[in-house]
């Protein structure tokens, strides 16, 4: 755990602070405390084949193969393990090489760290407003409505980012919210958009997802579904930050039930859309 938040939070593309400010921090505070805390957070939502996140991945590529007729299909990790560098060179014979990074909407600390390991090659910069990947969404949270009933309220959360330099990112988590509800055939106040996963003291996008959640709840609101289409696959932001921390700071404030609706996954509109997608870079 220690050595993948060294390699995350070293990427200047997702703490852009002077090297000479930020790394001591990140050695001398950051690293003693932050990996253990994580750890137990990991722990609330490990499997027995590991890492939520990698297993969907896995699964994700290895369906994917055969949708991807005459292409060699691989996955990676921006951090950690497989890396994108062990990914290229599985691919070394196969051109061109398309990267599609697994981010719908466009993020510099995100998107843009993927693609500065990849340059030159061809690339997926979003897919936010994809027809194939809100129609995926769509069914998703329609099946889960189907099978589980429906709140009174769909929140969409998306993973929060510092406000400074992330208008194109806000713009098109706004654009994919609206996308989707016009789908799911959502009016006015049925519907909102959130962002989570604050960390550091700068100002983040708004409006905050606990606290909302939160204050819905003692607006008498008692059930809230909540979506991440941020997310394609269910990792720690979904399932513990949303899954068992939002639930509970709702319930704590007067909610009866969130539910989270799961993430894409291995869905197989979703596995149809990313071969859509991967077909057609920008």
């Amino acid at each position: 755990m220690r050595r993948y938040l060294a390699e995350f939070l070293s990427d200047p593309r997702v703490i852009p602070l002077p090297r000479l400010v930020w790394l001591p921090i990140l050695h001398g505070i950051v690293l003693r405390t932050r990996p253990a805390k994580s750890a137990g957070k990991y722990k609330l939502i490990w499997t027995p084949l590991g890492s939520p996140l990698a297993v969907h991945t896995a699964r994700q590529a290895e369906l994917l193969r055969p949708l991807m007729k005459d292409c060699r299909v691989e996955y990676a990790m921006r951090y950690g393990e497989p890396s994108i560098a062990a990914g290229l060179e599985k691919l070394k014979a196969c051109q061109p090489v398309t990267i599609v990074p697994l981010y719908p909407q466009y993020s510099v600390s995100a998107t843009q760290s993927v693609l500065d390991l990849a340059p030159g090659l061809p690339a997926v910069r979003d897919f936010h407003d994809h027809p194939a990947y809100i129609a995926a969404l769509a069914s998703s949270v329609t099946r889960f409505w189907e099978t589980k009933g429906r709140g009174e309220k769909l929140l969409m959360s998306f993973h929060g980012l510092p406000k400074r330099g992330a208008e194109e990112y806000e713009t098109q988590c706004r654009s994919t919210a609206a996308l989707l509800a016009e789908s799911l055939q959502l009016g006015e106040g049925q519907w909102l958009v959130t962002f989570q996963s604050r960390f550091g003291f700068a100002k983040w996008l708004e409006p905050y997802t606990q606290p909302t959640l939160e204050a819905l709840a003692r607006q008498g609101i008692a059930r809230v579904d909540v979506v991440c289409p941020g997310f394609v696959s269910d990792c720690l932001e979904t399932l513990e930050e949303i899954g068992i921390t939002a639930r509970e700071a709702f319930i704590a404030a007067g909610g009866k039930e969130l539910r989270m609706i799961p993430c894409l996954n291995e869905a197989p509109e979703w596995l149809g859309a990313l071969a859509e997608i991967a077909a057609a870079p920008a």
